[in-house]
């Protein structure tokens, strides 16, 4: 089988261009700092190990808060100009070093090589987009009587982010670069699963020429709870950035709520995504492609419900179905490959689950269906499914798409709606009333109509209900790592 796995060696075990973008430490002030007691990082296709990171405890996280906090009192004074610099650097360096971040991303994760590729270009533009926003972060001028009021934005303070293991340099690009931009420092604690990427973006982070302890990592496994509820109650952190579950997610905010900090809480989504009666059935079935097979499936705004008008219901299953069948499931190097491994076993067994309950149920397997290995599945589509299945309680995570019927669109907004969770929704449909229609109703933070694809660093991203709050992107996600102040200046009596 043709292959784009790398060229490994016992000196260079991944097999990177630069072997120093492996980093098996964590960084506090600009070093890379060890612990004998470490814990194991997988390849998911696999199971082998590909390495190890040390395994951090409190006293560890509140030196790299004290760390950032040191940092801040002189990084908050740099000129935007300067900031724009720093960013401006680091994008050049992620694109230079484009093939080698993939490469990491692939090994931890388990992405297909094109999706890995497409993560790192992703990541560049947050980057970029906030480089821009460095020099943008303009006051205002308030019309008083007597006095003048000005209203000016400043740099919140430290930040904890918390960042997930589904992308792995597309998470961390978009809160590092938001924090650099505005003149904050930060703590992120990375996900065990893939800590590589996320410590070789922070690598590059200070070959651009940010001071040490600007940006400083904490690498945990077995005191990840402790770390957690440190970054989250430390009084030197004023702001907590986190993406990850809603059950997380209800933990985080309950702990910050303690000392009052700033939250931006990215979390669980429910997705549906629904097939009008008058939508272009090519138009839908890409747009669908694009929602639910991205990261076989392991993105929180993946379509996870998935509603068909029952007059187009077998022609848009069809079309659906020889898409799917073309999906080819394997290790993320191996080339041809579309769709690499879940993460792990217990992520794998949940789509099977999932699947398994909406056979019993009686729905039947048009494509694929299959579990490969312990971690990898076929990409699967499942018609006939009953709108009360598992699926349509619970996030899959995975490669599975289940299409439900529906006659109104009265019924299916109601179906679309019956979530506690709200992060992105999609349609698609020909009538521009409709389009605006639908667009207003969905209980939602994000709308993707005749598209499955949302989410750009020029846009706001975030949900409404137990998806969380705050933006990431676009110009709101400068505002959250900023607090305004009015100074009110009077004139002489």
């Amino acid at each position: 089988m043709p292959t784009l796995f790398p060229n490994t060696t016992p000196e260079n075990p991944l097999g990177l261009d630069d072997p120093t973008l492996f980093i098996q430490a964590s960084i506090i002030n600009g070093e890379h700092i060890t612990r004998a007691a470490t814990f194991v990082v997988d390849d998911p296709a696999t199971g082998n190990s590909i390495g190890t990171c040390p395994d951090m405890g409190v006293d560890d996280v509140r030196t790299a808060i004290d760390t950032a906090h040191s940092a801040f009192q002189s990084f908050r004074a740099t000129p935007p100009l300067q900031r724009q610099a720093y960013l401006t650097k680091l994008h050049s360096l992620i694109l230079n070093n484009a093939d080698d971040l993939a490469r990491l991303i692939v090994w931890e994760n388990g992405k297909a090589w094109p999706d890995a590729v497409t993560e790192v270009a992703y990541a560049a533009s947050y980057v970029q987009w906030f480089a821009g926003e460095a020099v943008r972060q303009n006051g205002e001028v308030i019309a008083a009587t007597a006095n003048r009021s000005f209203v000016i934005k400043q740099p919140i303070g430290v930040c904890a982010l918390l960042v997930p293991w589904n992308f792995p340099i597309g998470m961390i690009a978009r809160k590092v670069a938001p924090a650099l931009a505005t003149g904050c420092t930060a703590v992120v604690k990375v996900p065990s699963e893939t800590p590589y990427t996320n410590l070789a973006f922070v690598e590059l982070v200070h070959r651009a020429g940010v001071p040490g302890g600007v940006v400083n990592v904490v690498t945990t496994h077995k005191h990840l709870v402790d770390v957690g509820k440190e970054l989250t109650t430390n009084t030197k952190i004023a702001k907590v950035s986190f993406t990850g579950s809603t059950r997380v997610g209800k933990i985080l905010a309950g702990q910050a709520s303690t000392t009052l900090k700033k939250l931006s809480l990215e979390l669980g989504g429910n997705a549906p995504l629904i097939v009008f009666e008058d939508a272009d059935i090519p138009t839908a079935v890409m747009g669908t492609l694009a929602s639910k097979f991205r990261g076989s499936g392991q993105t929180c705004v993946c379509a996870n419900r998935i509603y068909v008008h029952e007059s187009v219901y077998e022609a848009f299953a069809t079309a659906l179905a020889e898409k799917v069948k073309l999906f080819r499931a394997g290790p993320g190097f191996a080339d041809g490959v579309t769709h690499g491994p879940l993460i792990h076993k217990a992520a794998a067994d949940k789509v099977v689950q999932h699947i398994d309950d909406a056979v019993a149920r009686g729905a039947r397997v048009m494509a694929g269906g299959r579990k490969i290995s312990a971690t990898l599945l076929e990409p699967t589509l499942l018609v006939d499914v009953a709108p009360d299945c598992l699926l349509t309680t619970e996030e899959t995570f995975g490669p599975l798409a289940a299409l439900i019927r529906f006659s109104t669109e009265d019924e299916v907004l109601r179906l679309a709606n019956a979530s506690e969770v709200g992060l992105a929704g999609y349609f698609f449909s020909n009538d521009a009333d409709r389009i605006w229609r639908v667009a207003e109703v969905l209980q939602v933070g994000m709308v993707g109509a005749n598209t499955g694809v949302i989410s750009s660093a020029l846009v706001p991203f975030g949900g409404v209900k137990e998806s969380g709050y705050g933006k990431e992107g676009g110009r709101e996600g400068t505002d959250e790592y900023l607090v305004k102040k009015l100074v009110v200046m009077g004139s002489r009596v």
